[in-house]
């Protein structure tokens, strides 16, 4: 930099010659005083005629008259009773002895932190929900290794459980992550998908036990691949099921030790996936003969950043919806750290990638989010579909609702009354259902950090959080949910270190019970005791072919003035799978007002509600 000044830079009575030593005394100075005096006598006679002039504008307006600013009235919020809900741990009295295994020796690898799913499901087709959870293992190079099984858990019907993993030949030695469930062979039994860090695996329901049919089905995937959350669906409209797999990122020990990720003051730490690259997901077509066919890049699911050409996806939880009610499931996957991506279906066997363009690639910032696990409905009773995320700690879990346009969504978390309460939260499943059977679909999220020594380093943080449920107040509320305060939970309340989530009725007594898990610990099977005196009604859809459980299909109820829209999906949350039968709150409600069922292949078929009843299961098959 130059130590040069030029004139400009120097006060006006800088003389140039006075520097260079000359001693000169001449006019100047008393010119420049001279100047600056006249100055302020003009500026004071400004001063003083303005307030003359002031004090002449006051006598000719007279008596000064009072303006009262008033503010707008405050509207007054509706007394809201939030209904006790309480959730009873019933885990041991259950029969649940499991416990999640997932390798942690010290070494702090990234999947050891990540969890497992759970799945309701019927495999035995008596009618009652049994339990399936997934299981890690230790790690190969672990010293004295000891093999760790996923668990299948059958129900009696009364909501006891007993293990029945090794006589339904399920016994398993792999890194288990997520679950999907789906009759791939149209037989009308439920099979399971197992997605895993490293190779994937098919269980075919033969009935008396599951067969492992991976290799001949084409289903594996890479074995150096991190797959999470699954699901089965009929996407090109064939009407067998196909399958979608997320891949997490390009993980391996030796590249988990090159990120070497570190808090200060704690040294090797489970971290965000911020330096892993990023992988393509699977999309599997069903050939109809037990083969599937990989066609994820013919069908536009490889989505490169456009700067390097590597994979950009990150992909954790996935909700198969048809959005755009073209008659074509569409995918939403939720991206971890990077922008989600909308699959939009072309119909053609193609998909386009729309996420940005329907305004659900990124939060409300316009960053992209730590996003976790995904659900999707039409939770405001109405025509709008929305999208719940659970995003990383000190991002508000993201509420995505259609602005009556199917193709533009706009984040609304914060004015429907998720956004401040789920902030601080690191939130991974999320799912829609309806608690108290009120009609009016509730949100619960299972919250827990990454980082067992989190609050260390971040008071505000903790390794275990306790679950949240948002009440769902319906319209005319200030704002749709209402946090349910954690003294009405029961159990719920209850700090996890949480991961996956999933619902179904496990005692048969109408309302929906949960299953919360942990990473590296036991699960928590929570009972619904709640009394609120609500009816309900449970419709199990079947249809003939390869889809025998109608995945896809939407549900239309009318129940007075509200209009219920429920898809049969499993598929929700994060790596795990519910029940695939419609539960329809009733209210006080004593019978539905009308019923109609669109199938997935585009059929509508309209049901007499009247001799539907209440309180009840009923199964409807296609005719």
């Amino acid at each position: 930099m130059s130590d040069h000044k030029s004139n400009s830079d120097l006060p006006d009575s800088y003389d140039p010659e006075l520097e260079e030593g000359e001693e000169h005394v001449d006019d100047t100075i008393i010119g420049v005083a001279f100047r600056r005096s006249l100055i302020a006598f003009a500026a004071l006679a400004l001063i003083i005629g303005g307030v003359v002039w002031w004090l002449q504008q006051e006598e000719e307006l007279g008596e000064e008259v009072e303006l009262l600013a008033e503010a707008p009235q405050q509207v007054e919020a509706t007394s809201l009773q939030i209904p006790d809900l309480p959730f009873v741990d019933v885990t041991a009295e259950a029969g649940i002895d499991f416990k999640h295994e997932n390798g942690a020796q010290g070494e702090k690898l990234l999947p050891e932190t990540m969890g497992s799913g759970a799945a309701f499901f019927d495999p035995d087709s008596d009618g009652d929900l049994d339990l399936f959870l997934v299981n890690g293992t230790q790690w190969p190079h672990t010293a004295g290794r000891k093999a760790a099984s996923s668990a299948l858990y059958r129900n009696d019907g009364s909501g006891r459980f007993e293990n029945v993993t090794s006589e339904m030949g399920l016994t398993t030695d792999f890194y288990g992550t997520g679950v999907a469930i789906g009759d791939v062979d149209g037989d009308g039994r439920p099979d399971i998908f197992i997605a895993a860090v490293g190779s994937n695996h098919l269980y075919l329901n033969r009935g008396a036990s599951f067969e492992d049919v991976t290799s001949r089905a084409g289903v594996a995937g890479a074995d150096d691949m991190w797959s999470t959350s699954a699901a089965f669906g009929d996407f090109d409209r064939d009407g067998d099921l196909d399958l979608f797999v997320c891949n997490y990122v390009q993980w391996s020990r030796q590249i988990d030790a090159e990120v070497d990720y570190r808090l200060t003051g704690v040294g090797r730490a489970y971290g965000p996936p911020v330096n892993y690259r990023g992988t393509f997901s699977y999309l599997y077509r069903n050939l109809g003969d037990g083969t599937f066919e990989d066609i994820s890049e013919a069908a536009g699911l490889h989505v490169r950043n456009p700067a390097t050409d590597v994979p950009v996806g990150k992909g954790l939880g996935v909700s198969p919806v048809d959005i755009d009610g073209d008659g074509y499931l569409d995918l939403l996957v939720a991206n971890d750290t990077v922008q989600n991506f909308l699959f939009h279906n072309k119909g053609d066997g193609t998909f386009e990638e729309t996420g940005e363009l329907f305004g659900l690639a990124y939060g409300r910032a316009g960053e992209a989010t730590g996003a976790m696990g995904i659900d999707a409905a039409h939770y405001r009773n109405d025509s709008d579909l929305g999208f719940a995320i659970g995003n990383f700690a000190n991002e508000m879990t993201s509420l995505y609702m259609s602005q009556g346009d199917a193709t533009l969504f706009v984040d609304e978390a914060i004015t429907d009354g998720i956004g401040a309460p789920s902030r601080t939260a690191l939130s991974f499943g999320v799912l829609f259902f309806d608690a108290d059977l009120d009609g009016r679909l509730d949100l619960v999220q299972t919250n827990g950090h990454l980082e067992n020594e989190i609050q260390s380093v971040d008071p505000s943080q903790s390794y275990e959080q306790p679950a949240q449920l948002f009440w769902n107040a319906g319209a005319g509320a200030r704002s749709t949910f209402v946090d349910v305060p954690l003294e009405k939970l029961g159990d719920l309340d209850r700090p996890l270190v949480g991961r996956s989530s999933a619902y179904g009725d496990i005692d048969g007594d109408g309302d929906l019970d949960l299953i919360l898990t942990q990473a590296g610990r036991e699960p928590l099977l929570l009972r619904n005791d709640q009394a609120t005196g609500s009816h309900w009604l449970r419709l199990k859809l079947s249809q003939p072919g390869a889809n025998s459980q109608a995945i896809g299909a939407w549900v239309e109820a009318r129940v007075g003035d509200l209009r219920l829209r429920r898809q049969v999906m499993p598929t929700r949350g994060y790596q795990s799978q519910s029940d695939s039968a419609i539960t329809l709150g009733l209210g006080q409600a004593t019978a539905l007002d009308g019923l109609d069922i669109l199938w997935p292949d585009g059929t509508r078929q309209t049901v007499d509600p009247g001799g539907l009843g209440i309180d009840q299961v009923v199964e409807i098959h296609k005719g």
